[in-house]
């Protein structure tokens, strides 16, 4: 039986990212997204806008990366996996799922402008690929795994939207 557990939000933070060091000495920051959905109502006709709070948290440098360069209000793009918590408190059964952060990037201009100053980058983006083993780009090259630009004379994509099947 074939498992995934995977997770792709962009949406706004709700609060500061928040440090803490463990006694192990790794570090991990909370936070939380906000993440609209938006729709027609099929009985009135009306746009309805709805949003889900969404709690995350984030391991080692990829948490201490968020925590640096987002406050509150800014735009982030998370990918990782849901992760159930259980607890007792007052003699009652709590759960709560959140989402591990394991890659990100920075998605508005002025977080990519601090970026870029402060780690002499010239992109807009950040990605952070250590969490999951990926071998991090050396500044001015393509991070791992993106789209390459075709070579002159090849054709791009000829299909139109209807011809494919799903």
């Amino acid at each position: 039986m074939a498992n995934l557990n995977k997770v792709m939000l962009i949406g706004r933070l709700t609060r500061d990212p928040e440090t803490r060091s463990l006694p192990s000495g790794a570090s991990v920051v909370q936070f939380g997204l906000a993440v609209n959905r938006v729709y027609n109502n099929r009985q009135s006709g009306e746009k309805v806008e709805e949003t889900a709070f969404i709690d995350c948290e984030a391991w080692g440098r990829t948490g201490e990366t968020i925590a640096r360069y987002l406050k509150k209000g800014r735009q982030l793009f998370v990918e990782g996996r849901l992760k159930f918590d259980s607890w007792e408190k007052d003699g009652q059964r709590r759960s709560k799922l959140s989402v591990v952060a394991e890659n990100f990037q920075f998605i508005d201009s002025q977080t990519g402008e601090r970026q870029s100053s402060a780690e002499g980058g010239g992109g807009g983006n950040f990605s952070s690929g250590n969490a999951s083993g990926q071998q991090q780009p050396q500044r001015g090259q393509a991070p791992v795994g993106a789209p390459q630009a075709a070579p002159q004379g090849t054709p791009q994509d000829d299909y139109a939207d209807d011809d494919i099947p799903f």
